[in-house]
């Protein structure tokens, strides 16, 4: 009996491997961990909001609209769970997106803002949150292009045959991905620019006046 046994769980695991069941886990894992660090990092980024604002706010109190945006859309991240579950949810996926993006729009604005302050822009602290906030920047990049290539991978292995017999037996189902809809403005790490701008070029010498002229003989 216990050979029996033996023999039909080896059976069973051949033809899970077979059908691809293995290979669904293994893209599913793979997900979840993109899923991870694309969050870690929009964390990052949120945490460095509260500094943000505060060391602009101390150069330029005049710009509460700017601030006040920058804060509410920081609050509405912080609103959204960002859970594993969020990936088998379309709907919620789709509000975590477009929170982050909302973000995203309200830290640009303020950039344009500080371009206006050249005391802010070289203040110590003020440089060192927009250095720390370009480097997590490019990170999401990363961490959202590596999530888009998971999200392909597994949602390839479940719709391809064989293995959609397997996911649809296991109840899996296509994850969502990040849109299109202002993918370059999202993906774009914002660009930090301390140097002064060119002086504007001197105008040009007047031309000196005509000598007048001989009188006739």
């Amino acid at each position: 009996m216990r050979k029996f046994l033996t023999m039909l769980a080896a059976l069973a695991t051949l033809s899970l491997t077979n059908c691809g069941y293995n290979v669904i886990q293994s893209n599913d894992e793979q997900v979840k961990s993109s899923w991870s660090e694309v969050v870690n990092q929009y964390q990052r980024r949120a945490d460095l909001v509260p500094n943000l604002v505060n060391s602009v706010k101390g150069f330029a109190q005049q710009e509460k609209d700017v601030l006040l945006g920058v804060t509410n859309a920081r609050a509405k991240v912080g609103s959204v769970q960002a859970t594993p579950e969020v990936l088998n949810d379309p709907a919620a996926f789709q509000k975590f997106q477009q929170a982050q993006g909302e973000l995203t729009s309200a830290l640009s604005r303020l950039l344009v803002v500080t371009e206006n302050y050249p005391q802010l822009k070289s203040d110590a602290l003020f440089r060192d949150l927009m250095a720390q906030l370009e480097g997590t920047e490019n990170r999401i990049t990363v961490a959202r292009n590596r999530y888009i290539r998971s999200v392909q991978d597994f949602n390839t292995t479940i719709r391809t045959f064989p293995t959609n017999l397997t996911a649809m037996a296991f109840g899996y189902k296509a994850r969502p991905n990040f849109t299109v809809d202002n993918e370059k403005e999202i993906s774009t790490a914002p660009k930090v620019d301390f140097n002064p701008p060119p002086p504007a070029p001197a105008p040009a010498p007047a031309p000196a006046p005509a000598a007048p002229a001989a009188p006739a003989k």
